[in-house]
Parts: structure tokens; C-alpha cells; sequence
């Protein structure tokens, strides 16, 4: 079958279009016929050995899919051969077919299609993680999202006001912030992509405050990192939660002495060993947004749609933070 293979540790550049034997289903798991896989930020970082999982060579990037089952393992009872489906598949998704545990296979409503389905699993589920069960967000608070364009950042605006708070959004770009405003973010803030010296450092923080107001922002959902970190952090309320999603600008390093003085809270979020481990909690999760989804209070915005041969340009448009949305592959 054809894929699109990581061959040696490299960038987007080094992937290449080359065959792997077809999967077949080992007990309790699926063989899915892929027809749309979703780009994510752990694909910029697999192919160079940078990401927590080291898969062995050659491998397809891609972390979740949605496609036709086409084989069941012996165990199987909740799939059939023929349903439409969604899963979770850490990598391989890059590929006309992947196997997957049933634990992260979930059924494709009727209406949705392939790609906008590959978009939900791993930026919705890694947000509604993060907001309820490690930010611990309630009706009324005040929520500051970092890089809130992207895939995870608009599931956390989408979420958080569908939980009931006041969302802030910060992206890198006025045409970024139509998208923040069109998933339902309350205010936005436009920081640029320029380097952050002191004195831009200080701005920033101002203009994070500003836009929380006085009592400072109860939960701060960062996806982006590196110099905009300590300025999101400096606009926390007492007892706020900050959220450690993902660090696209680079890994920050933050005052711990202002966790101090608002006694606040710093949570890492890692949805994927979440799920692996506490598979239950994570199911209940999904089905929480598939109820929010059915209600139109999420809906993944797929935004580019690339051929499996070009999926390296996908990772790549990622990877330098130029995309907004969803971007999906479809092998």
C-alpha cells in the first residue's frame, strides 16, 4: 500500500512517497481504509525524533483518521466491516490503511465527512482535557487562549464557550483573528510574530490584562510557548490555572516566582498518554463532545485538504505556524 514514509530523521522535506505492507487486525483492533488524515504538531515533531514516542523506521506521520472499516480482529464486537469511523492511531495515518485499537476507534455520525471528522479526536479531545479536567473551568470564568487560530486553539475557544466562559484570544495576525472571532472568542488580541524583546514582553503582558480585566484570566490555555508564555502568565488570576499545551515558539521559561504571589497553578496537558491510560475518562470525554458537536456548539474547521504525495508540505505549513484550521491529508 502507499504512504508517505519518515525514512530518516529530518523536516517535512525528507518524507517520501514509498509502500508498506498492508496492516492486518491483531485481537481488539480494526483495519481502517483511510480516507482523510488530520495534520497535528506532534507530526512536526515525530519525523524528527523530537516527540515523546520514537517510532521504528520507515514509518507514516499522521495521528488520527477517519476512513471505512475493512477487517476486524479477533475480539471485535463494536465495529462491523463497512462502518465509517473516526480513530486515534499515534502514527500511520499517512497511509491507504492503518490499524488502530478499538479503544480509539469511535463511529462517524451520518452527515459529517471524512476530513472534518479526522479533525475532531486529537485537537478537541486534547482541549476538553485540558479545560475541564486539568484547568477545571466553570461557567463564568474568564479564559485567555494562546495561538487560538490553529487546530487545538479553536477547539479551546469553541469549548470554553460552550462551558460557559469569557474567552480572549491572542493570535499572531489580523486574518487569524477573524478566525478566532468566527469560533466565538469574546475579545482578541493580535501579538505579532516578531521577536519579543523586554520591552514588547512588557506590552504584551499590559495588553493581556487589559483584555481579562482586573481579576485576571482564571485559566490560561497556552499552545504556542516560548516569549509569550511569561507575559500570559503575568495576566493570571489568584488561583488561575495555566495550561501547558504545546510550545510551537519554543520552550518558555517562567518566573516561578509568579506562580507565588497569585498562588496560582501550572498543568501539563498530555491527552494522548491521558487516553492510553485512563481510557474510560477519555471516552466519556469524547462522547461529551460528540453532544456538542450534534448541537452545533463545535465544529472542526478544515481549512486545507492536500494529497497524500504532498503531505510533507501540510507538516511543513504547520510547523511555521502559517496555517490556521485544520489542514488533512487525503490518501
Amino acid at each position: 500500500m502507499k504512504a508517505l514514509l519518515s525514512t530518516a530523521t529530518g523536516g517535512p522535506d525528507t518524507l517520501v512517497l514509498g509502500d508498506l505492507p498492508r496492516p492486518t487486525a491483531g485481537k481488539g483492533q480494526i483495519v481502517i481504509d483511510t480516507k482523510a488524515c488530520a495534520v497535528n504538531f506532534p507530526d512536526v515533531l515525530i519525523i524528527e525524533d523530537k516527540y515523546q514516542f520514537r517510532p521504528e523506521r520507515p514509518f507514516a506521520p499522521g495521528g488520527e483518521v477517519a476512513g471505512i472499516v475493512s477487517e476486524i480482529g479477533e475480539g471485535v464486537t463494536e465495529f462491523q466491516v463497512g462502518d465509517r469511523v473516526i480513530a486515534a492511531c499515534g502514527n500511520g495515518g499517512m497511509s491507504e490503511a492503518v490499524a488502530v485499537s478499538v479503544h480509539g476507534a469511535y463511529h462517524l455520525p451520518d452527515g459529517r465527512d471524512f476530513a472534518e471528522g479526522a479533525s475532531l479526536l486529537m485537537t478537541y479531545g486534547t482541549s476538553y482535557h485540558a479545560l475541564v479536567d486539568r484547568g477545571h473551568i466553570k461557567a463564568g470564568d474568564t479564559l485567555l487562549v494562546l495561538g487560538a487560530s490553529g487546530g487545538v486553539g479553536i477547539a479551546a475557544v469553541e469549548i470554553g464557550k460552550a462551558l460557559g466562559a469569557r474567552v480572549i484570544a491572542g493570535v499572531s495576525s489580523e486574518a487569524k483573528a477573524q478566525i478566532a472571532r468566527d469560533a466565538g472568542a469574546d475579545d482578541v488580541i493580535v501579538y505579532g510574530s516578531a521577536p519579543v524583546d523586554k520591552a514588547a514582553s512588557k506590552a504584551l503582558s499590559d495588553a493581556f490584562k487589559a483584555a481579562v480585566g482586573p481579576n485576571g484570566a482564571n485559566v490560561i490555555y497556552d499552545a504556542v510557548g516560548g516569549a509569550y508564555a511569561e507575559p500570559a502568565l503575568r495576566s493570571i488570576a489568584w488561583e488561575g490555572r495555566y495550561l501547558v499545551v504545546g510550545f510551537p515558539a519554543g520552550i518558555p521559561s517562567l518566573p516561578l516566582n509568579l506562580t507565588l504571589l497569585k498562588s496560582c497553578d501550572v498543568a501539563g496537558v498530555f491527552w494522548g498518554a491521558f487516553a492510553a491510560r485512563e481510557p474510560v475518562r477519555n471516552r466519556a470525554n469524547i462522547a461529551k463532545l460528540f453532544d456538542m458537536w450534534a448541537a452545533g456548539k463545535i465544529s472542526p474547521r478544515v481549512t486545507e485538504r492536500f494529497a497524500l504525495a504532498d503531505g510533507g508540505k501540510a507538516i511543513a505549513k504547520l510547523g511555521d505556524r502559517t496555517s490556521v484550521g485544520k489542514l488533512v491529508v487525503l490518501p
